[in-house]
């Protein structure tokens, strides 16, 4: 899989299990809403460090947002 998609997968999961819509949690991060939209779809090549600052107000650590899925 495209890392690009496998980031915006993850950081969709994150999103929703933390409760956060996208406009909120680019609120958090100081980023537009349509660019964590954009990442979430794998279109954006978020930086190192955007990844941090999308994983922080997730409570996630930063690789996490990289991982691969695991399959049962």
């Amino acid at each position: 899989m495209d890392v690009r998609k496998r980031v915006g997968l993850n950081l969709k999961k994150y999103r929703m299990e933390a409760g956060f819509s996208q406009e909120g949690l680019a609120l958090e991060c100081g980023l537009h809403r349509t660019y964590v939209s954009g990442v979430e779809r794998g279109i954006r090549n978020p930086t190192v460090t955007v990844l941090e600052k999308l994983a922080g107000p997730l409570d996630v650590e930063t690789w996490r947002l990289l991982e691969e899925e695991v399959e049962d």
